[in-house]
């Protein structure tokens, strides 16, 4: 689940490896593949978040929707990629787009998928180089969409969760966005009541590399008590952070949990949905 520089680097000209670029920025939809062009991992391919990485908005289904299984099933097959196929996934700011492919690949039933611990600035701190390069992609029809249901949980199961205690939702925001006391994105300050709050940069170190497992799982189990991982759903903003937060319980070996890929930003959208603070 994930791959340190070194081992990429050797791996870099293996065609049965492909690796995507997930940088993105969300105050500015446009940088991705700004910098993307201004240099990015030999052979790597852009992975926009806003296309790929996400569906349609409605209004009513949050910043970043699940994207439809068939068109990322096609956005993967146009870029080479096959059940055989090692998934490299990288960003800039500690995995959190990044986790978001890893997770969505994941759920069309791929098994050979990884992020790039550190991401870009761990691969530039090891001396690696860049490419300005466009790679040719080489199309195949190897990746058939079976996603997963048991992976995706939708704001009426999170609400039933909460209300009948079979569910333990943990959100990956910041401590002061979850308390309710900033909301910089979203339209409603607050969280979802019963909620634990678990900030996605918490399973960092300072270079942005995962922290040790051992340790990862030591708070978890502190954070969800007497929660199995299977009871998890995962939430943030919109869908993106909260990957991290699987990816880390999957790296300290708490697999099973889920996403609520709505996230808050769907959850406000419907005003009859309770809020908490504090």
């Amino acid at each position: 689940m994930l791959i340190d520089t070194t081992t990429l680097r050797h791996n870099l000209s293996r065609s049965d490896w492909v690796v995507f670029d997930c940088r993105h920025d969300l105050a500015d939809s446009r940088r991705g593949a700004r910098v993307y062009r201004e240099g990015h991992l030999p052979g790597a391919y852009f992975a926009p978040v806003e296309t790929e990485l996400s569906g349609a908005k409605t209004g009513a289904n949050g910043r970043h929707p699940l994207p439809d299984a068939a068109g990322f099933a096609a956005f993967l097959n146009a870029h080479g990629v096959t059940a055989e196929t090692q998934i490299v996934a990288y960003d800039d700011v500690g995995g959190q787009y990044a986790a978001r492919l890893w997770w969505l690949a994941r759920w069309l039933g791929l098994t050979r998928v990884a992020v790039l611990d550190g991401g870009l600035p761990k691969w530039i701190t090891d001396g690696n180089p860049l490419s300005v390069e466009m790679p040719t992609p080489r199309p195949t029809g190897g990746v058939i969409a079976r996603p997963d249901a048991t992976m995706v949980r939708s704001a009426a199961d999170v609400l039933a969760g909460t209300e009948n205690a079979r569910r333990c939702i943990v959100d990956a925001r910041a401590p002061e966005r979850f308390r309710g006391e900033v909301e910089p994105i979203d339209l409603v300050a607050g969280h979802i009541p019963t909620a634990l709050n678990r900030f996605f940069k918490s399973n960092l170190q300072a270079d942005l590399t995962m922290r040790a497992p051992a340790e990862l799982r030591r708070e978890f189990k502190a954070l969800l008590g007497g929660w199995r991982p299977d009871q998890v759903v995962h939430q943030c903003g919109s869908g993106m952070t909260a990957c991290v937060n699987m990816l880390a319980m999957e790296h300290a070996g708490l697999g099973g949990s889920a996403l609520y890929v709505g996230s808050w930003s769907e959850w406000i959208a419907d005003p009859a949905r309770p809020i908490a603070r504090g």
